[in-house]
């Protein structure tokens, strides 16, 4: 099992896959994809496991974390999780952030992240916007 750098389009299927099933395959697409680092989780040459992260100054966000749910509940996400909490360290980032959907908000309060209350709805799905402080 390895975490290692991955191309945008590596993460398109499982975004569409987990997230947004529903939708069309471009939903899953976004225009910011160029410009930032995508990380996937290995298991014996097998993508399980991706997200992206997008740096404006110091500011790190993370979308579109998503597990295969036949890999979901085995800590993949969460070592993820850490690598890119790490990373956004070594970088000197002073803050790190995601739109996590309201169903998932215990996941990341696990890693001290805070809710800060602003929340929103997209596609039927309710978000609150949750951040740690570097």
């Amino acid at each position: 099992m390895e975490i290692r750098e991955i191309k945008a389009s590596q993460t398109w299927q499982i975004r569409h896959e987990v997230m947004w099933p529903d939708q069309p395959f471009e939903f899953v697409q976004l225009e910011q994809d160029d410009s930032g680092l995508h990380f996937g989780f290995f298991d014996q040459e097998k993508l399980v496991s991706i997200v992206s992260c997008f740096i404006t100054d110091q500011e790190m966000q993370f979308r579109k974390l998503a597990t295969l749910e036949e890999f979901q509940q085995k800590g993949i996400a969460s070592e993820l999780l850490k690598y890119i909490l790490k990373l956004a360290k070594q970088k000197k980032m002073k803050k790190v952030w995601c739109n996590a959907r309201k169903n998932k908000k215990t996941f990341y309060e696990k890693f001290k992240m805070i809710d800060t209350r602003k929340t929103f709805n997209k596609e039927g799905q309710e978000f609150t916007i949750m951040e740690i402080l570097l």
